[in-house]
């Protein structure tokens, strides 16, 4: 593998991580209902957890845009309601609607995916099938919106 082709694997890595350590922050959140700068104390203290930069920008970004990003989730549900998605979908959801939206290095598909793959890894296939679908739907919306093809 080349150096160039290993930094590659090794951003990739600590991205996929990074994401990891936001859902577990956003999901305790959820439950705990405490301003997400307590939460990532309380986790340094009970956890030694290191928060690092990208973990902040993505816990912080959907906690101050999560009634945005939940109407993008209401608006994709077919056949369903938010409240009767799981709590680990949610999460999930919400972070790769905050990336779609607002972290332009991120691509869409690259969102999607590790959304897919947090799913399949914290919940079952049919929760990665889910997100699957609800964050097509909104790329599909957000193309629309950017008016390309």
């Amino acid at each position: 593998m080349s150096e160039k082709a290993a930094g590659r694997e090794n951003k990739k890595t600590a991205r996929r991580e990074e994401r990891k350590q936001a859902f577990y922050l956003l999901f305790e959140q959820i439950f705990q209902k405490d301003d997400i700068e307590l939460i990532i104390e309380d986790a340094k203290a009970a956890r030694d957890a290191e928060i690092g930069e990208y973990t902040r920008q993505l816990v912080k970004g959907v906690e101050e845009t999560t009634a945005e990003l939940d109407q993008y989730i209401e608006a994709n549900l077919k056949g369903w309601k938010k409240n009767r998605i799981s709590k680990v979908s949610l999460t999930i959801l919400r972070m790769a609607i905050y990336e779609m939206l607002y972290i332009e290095s991120v691509p869409v598909s690259v969102s999607i995916n590790e959304a897919v793959e947090l799913a399949k890894e914290y919940a079952t296939a049919a929760d990665g099938s889910f997100v699957n679908g609800v964050l097509g739907a909104v790329a599909k919306q957000l193309k629309e919106k950017s008016g390309e093809e």
